[in-house]
């Protein structure tokens, strides 16, 4: 009996604990129509948190149209909507300072569907390829459009302490994003890079990619279109062939020797041989080498050359040969670092160089064999005695 008593109190406890909850249910009537909009309407611009919260009750609670409920159903969407932005702002920037280049990609996107103009995200987006080789075509569309908003007005990131760090940079992005596809493409955006007023200037690997460029670009080309003149008496042609080939390897050597001048001590060896290579290849002689080296950052970096349509005064007497004018192998040697900004958003790091060019422009020598690879060695018939 005892026990019946009190599972009795209890259920009593229970009901009179409930009928309050069932007394706040909330119906659709006039008054709460009336205060409910009332609510909505008097914080709707001071306090809107306490507004969208009215109008999701309204319309929870009257679930039919009328003269009220399309305003409220504007303004939740507005909240929504900002609220999520706000969430994928927040998550972009966890992902900029967590260095999550591939979700700095994806949350990018969402953010410039709304916010086109949006430069700081644009910029960011436009750099991550430089911390992930991944990403470089991706980055590669981004770096293009924040680089015409740069120089449009529009601010830099604040990753960037200049406007020349940032341009440095996504022009560095654009072109490491074709150098192995269209490596001639390549060459316009790394003299932009390296001319700008920035740390980039003092990277190595900028001038490595350069020589790359050249050797890969240019350099194959016109190799390629000098095979029609192998095995045959030297002409005019074979002549004009020769020294546009050798003013693309005399950019290979400036770019070289800029590399060799910024190389550290781990480095300077190993990029020093593959400069040495190509200047004895052109030169026939390593005199004034050492002198180019010393030298090269305090003088101009030289413009792509314009194709030669006549021969200089004194053309070259040197014969066509029986070996290939280019030696197929990389721009660059292995074995070196420098590499330029991996992070791609926190260094900071651009560049405007200043170098030389010692173009012999005249055909006096066989093409030099591209720099090789340190573990490598050149292909016996681009040897040269």
């Amino acid at each position: 009996m005892k026990r019946t008593i009190i599972l009795f109190a209890v259920a009593v406890m229970a009901a009179a604990f409930a009928a309050p909850v069932l007394a706040q249910t909330k119906e659709c009537n006039d008054e709460f129509k009336s205060s409910t909009y009332q609510k909505w309407y008097d914080n709707r611009k001071d306090h809107q948190d306490v507004a969208a919260q009215a109008a999701k009750d309204y319309l929870a609670t009257c679930t039919e149209e009328d003269q009220y409920s399309k305003a409220l159903k504007n303004f939740v969407k507005q909240w929504d909507d900002l609220n999520a932005a706000a969430k994928v702002n927040e998550q972009f920037e966890a992902a900029y300072k967590g260095k999550n280049y591939a979700e700095q990609l994806r949350l990018g996107k969402l953010i410039l569907a709304s916010s086109p103009d949006n430069s700081a995200v644009t910029i960011i987006m436009g750099v991550a390829g430089l911390g992930d080789d991944a990403l470089l075509n991706d980055s590669a569309e981004y770096a293009k459009k924040a680089i015409a908003m740069i120089e449009a007005g529009k601010p830099f990131a604040p990753m960037f302490s200049s406007k020349d760090q940032a341009l440095a940079y996504l022009n560095y992005l654009v072109a490491k994003s074709s150098l192995k596809s269209a490596p001639a493409d390549a060459i316009p955006y790394l003299l932009k890079s390296a001319r700008y007023d920035s740390d980039l200037k003092k990277n190595p690997q900028l001038y490595l990619d350069l020589a790359a460029a050249y050797n890969e670009g240019p350099r194959a080309k016109l190799s390629d279109d000098y095979k029609v003149f192998l095995g045959k008496p030297e002409s005019p042609e074979s002549k004009l062939a020769l020294a546009n080939i050798n003013q693309i390897i005399d950019r290979q050597i400036d770019a070289l020797a800029r590399a060799t001048a910024l190389a550290d001590a781990a480095n300077k060896k190993t990029i020093m041989e593959a400069l040495t290579e190509e200047y004895k290849g052109l030169k026939k002689t390593d005199a004034g080498l050492s002198e180019l080296v010393a030298n090269v950052l305090s003088k101009p970096l030289p413009d792509v050359p314009t194709p030669l349509t006549s021969l200089p005064s004194t053309p070259s007497s040197t014969p066509a040969t029986s070996g290939s004018p280019t030696s197929g192998n990389g721009g660059a040697p292995n074995g070196t670092n420098g590499s330029a900004n991996k992070a791609g958003t926190d260094q900071n790091k651009t560049g405007s160089a200043t170098a030389s060019g010692t173009a012999s422009g005249t055909g006096s020598a066989k093409p030099a064999p591209s720099p090789t690879p340190a573990n490598k060695k050149p292909r016996s018939n681009h040897r040269r005695g």
